[in-house]
């Protein structure tokens, strides 16, 4: 349950294999536009989320699922009202979701980048711009030396700061500023965990980027190598701040639901290949579900 997508994957898996995808059901329920002024989620959103549960306990149980691990992010999370809403979720749905913390976040997605990549790639530093928050790690081991989440999800900064379709370039400026200044104050301690060999993103922002930068379609598959640089990046910015939502959905790969958060998700991304000196990012297919899944699998026994 993400700040955007509600999203069941079903994978087959077993100790020592990778997970292959086998069946995906999701909506871009999109907490994050839910959040009432005192940072409620709304009723609509929670009888939309026990619906979507409801629905993929029926597609589980068609495809002989033996084991559901249910888990939330940082709208759950950060919400007044969090608790009561896995409570109300788990009373008409029968289903418990986890609360996973920022810095849980944090790992478990350099895991499953750590494992694609494999340690031939030396230190990584991996990005993920979700909807409500930015998440960091950066290691040389499966377990990053250093990881941390901060408030900067691309729809928790459109909400917030940029009202406008398109936004005012004065809205534009002081949200980059603020983005800079939230990053200043991490950029100490992620430095100090060492240059990375290989800086890695994941997250549909960065693949929207990187595919509107020229990447390959996810038609393509899963092994095709994409990037993202920082010379491409800075150069879309000004063009996606002059376009409307809709505008912005006819680019190549952009969907509709993630539009209107494309030039924040931009503007955070700039600034961290900015800020810890990144001339180019390799995007990774594998994130947090992925990482989740993998470190179930390290748990089990033969």
């Amino acid at each position: 349950m993400g700040s955007n997508t509600v999203h069941l994957l079903v994978v087959d898996a077993h100790n020592g294999g990778a997970p292959v995808p086998a069946v995906s059901h999701k909506t871009e329920l999109r907490l994050v536009e839910h959040m009432t002024s005192d940072g409620r989620i709304d009723d609509e959103a929670i009888t939309q989320l026990c619906e979507f549960v409801d629905s993929s306990t029926v597609v589980a149980e068609d495809v002989g699922v033996t084991e559901i691990l249910g888990f939330a992010t940082s709208a759950i999370r950060e919400a007044v009202n969090g608790e009561e809403v896995l409570a109300e979720v788990e009373k008409r749905t029968g289903t418990r979701l986890q609360v996973l913390s920022g810095d849980d976040e944090a790992r478990l997605t350099f895991l499953a980048v750590r494992r694609w990549f494999g340690w031939s790639a030396g230190r990584i530093l991996g990005l993920d711009i979700g909807g409500g928050s930015l998440e960091l790690a950066s290691g040389i081991d499966e377990d990053p030396d250093f990881a941390v989440s901060i408030p900067l999800g691309a729809g928790r900064l459109t909400r917030e700061h940029l009202p406008g379709d398109p936004p005012k370039s004065a809205d534009i400026k002081a949200l980059r500023k603020l983005i800079r200044v939230e990053l200043g104050e991490i950029a100490g301690p992620v430095s100090r965990a060492g240059r990375p060999e290989l800086a890695v993103a994941t997250s549909k922002t960065f693949r929207h980027l990187a595919r509107i930068a020229g990447a390959a379609p996810s038609s393509e598959g899963l092994y095709v190598r994409r990037t993202l640089s920082r010379d491409d990046l800075r150069s879309w910015i000004p063009k996606l701040a002059k376009m409307s939502a809709q505008d912005r959905a006819r680019l190549p790969g952009v969907s509709a639901g993630r539009a209107p958060q494309l030039l924040a998700g931009a503007l955070v991304a700039e600034a961290t290949m900015d800020i810890f000196d990144i001339d180019d990012v390799t995007i990774c297919p594998w994130a947090l579900r992925e990482g989740v899944i993998l470190r179930r699998l390290d748990g089990l026994t033969e």
